[in-house]
C-alpha cells in the first residue's frame, strides 16, 4: 500500500468500493504526477486497472478556485462529442473522505507535449500537424451546444468579460504579499477598456498544447478543465496565444517553469494559429488587443498564486523556484498588448 502527500490510498480504496464496486481491487498504488502548478494529479492502481484522481492543492486555496465538481460536470458534458475527453468514473464533493474533494476519471494514453525538445524530436511536420489538431480541438470546442449537452447554466455569459476583470483582480489581492511594478495600471486599463457583445461558448480558460495529451499525432483527451465557464470564446484563443509568446520572450523557454513548446521547429506561429482558429471557427478575430492583455494579466495572477504557495511551502513536486520572476515579463506583455 502506498502513501502519498495528499492522497490516503486506504481512504480512496474504501470510499471508491462503496461508489464504484470493481472499479478496482485489493491495495492501492499512488503516484503524484509531476509538473502540475495547481490541482494535484496522482495515477492510482490496483496492478490490473489504472485511473487518475484530481484533488485541489494543498494549503491556500482561493475560493471559486480548483473546482473539482466543475471540472468533472464538463467533462462528463462533453464526452460523446468532438472534444476528446477523459471518462470521468466518480465524483467526492466530501472533504472528510480524503481531506478535499476528488474525482476519478480513466487513465487516457498520450503525451502532454511542454517542450520543444520533445516536438523537435517527432520533427517539423509532425509538429505542425499537431499544432493544426491543437486548434481544430479548440474549434471543436466553442462548436459544441452548451445547451443541447446539459451545460446551459455552466456560466453567465452576459457581463463575462468584466467579470473576470473582476475575478482576477480579487485573486491577485488574496494571492499575492508583494509589490508587482506596473500591475495596477495593467488592471486599470483593463477596467477602462472592456469590450461588449460577442457570442458565448463553453469556455476551457487554460487552453494550451501540454494540457493536450496527444498519441500518434492524434489529440485523444483535452486536461485540466478547472476554470472552464461560458463565456467569450477568444479569451481562449488569447491564452494560447499569450503562452506562445511567453515561451518566446521568457529567457530559455522559462527555464522549465511555462511551456516552451512554441519555439519547436514546425510548431504554429501566431499569426497562423488566429488564421486557422478564424477558418475554421468562422469568427472575427481582428480584435484581440484587450483578450491578450488580459490573458496576459491571468497568466500572471495564476503565476503569482502559485509563487505565493511556494513560498508557503504548500506546492508539491518540483519546479517551482523562480516562478515569481516570471510575472514580470507578464506585467510587461499586458500593458503592451
Amino acid at each position: 500500500m502506498s502513501a502519498v502527500e495528499g492522497l490516503d490510498t486506504d481512504a480512496l480504496r474504501t470510499w471508491l468500493e462503496r461508489e464504484v464496486p470493481g472499479l478496482l481491487s485489493g491495495p492501492l498504488d499512488a503516484e503524484l504526477i509531476t509538473g502540475g502548478k495547481s490541482n494535484l494529479t496522482y495515477v492510482v492502481t490496483d496492478g490490473t486497472t489504472e485511473v487518475i484522481v484530481r484533488r485541489p492543492p494543498l494549503g491556500h486555496v482561493l475560493a471559486t478556485a480548483h473546482d473539482m465538481g466543475r471540472e468533472h460536470r464538463v467533462m462528463t458534458a462533453l464526452t460523446d462529442t468532438p472534444v476528446p475527453v477523459p471518462r470521468t468514473h466518480a465524483l467526492c464533493q466530501d472533504d472528510a473522505v480524503i481531506g478535499a474533494p476528488f474525482y476519478v476519471m480513466e487513465r487516457v494514453a498520450g503525451t502532454p507535449y511542454s517542450r520543444a525538445s520533445q516536438l523537435d524530436a517527432l520533427g517539423p511536420e509532425r509538429t505542425r500537424a499537431i499544432t493544426e489538431r491543437m486548434v481544430d480541438t479548440l474549434v471543436d470546442l466553442h462548436a459544441v451546444d452548451h445547451e443541447a449537452v446539459g451545460l446551459g447554466d455552466f456560466g453567465r455569459p452576459d457581463g463575462y468579460l468584466e467579470r473576470q476583470v473582476r475575478r482576477w483582480k480579487k485573486q491577485l489581492a488574496a494571492s499575492t504579499s508583494r509589490e508587482l511594478p506596473g500591475m495596477d495600471e495593467l488592471v486599470a486599463r483593463l477596467e477602462g477598456t472592456v469590450p461588449t457583445g460577442g457570442d458565448a461558448t463553453i469556455v476551457h480558460g487554460d487552453f494550451r498544447l501540454d494540457n493536450l495529451l496527444v498519441d500518434d499525432d492524434r489529440v485523444t483527451a483535452v486536461l485540466d478543465w478547472e476554470m472552464s465557464t461560458l463565456g467569450d470564446p477568444l479569451t481562449d484563443v488569447a491564452v494560447l496565444l499569450a503562452y506562445q509568446q511567453l515561451a518566446q520572450a521568457a529567457p530559455n523557454g522559462g527555464a522549465g517553469l511555462v511551456t516552451d513548446a512554441a519555439r519547436a521547429e514546425g510548431h504554429l506561429g501566431t499569426e497562423e494559429v488566429v488564421a486557422r482558429y478564424a477558418q475554421g471557427s468562422g469568427r472575427r478575430v481582428d480584435e484581440l488587443d484587450f483578450h491578450l492583455a488580459l490573458a496576459f494579466f491571468k497568466l500572471a495572477v495564476i503565476l503569482e498564486g502559485i509563487h505565493y504557495r511556494h513560498t508557503q511551502g504548500q506546492t508539491l513536486g518540483s519546479g517551482f523556484e523562480g516562478i515569481g520572476d516570471l510575472i514580470h515579463p507578464l506585467i510587461q506583455a499586458g500593458l503592451r498588448a
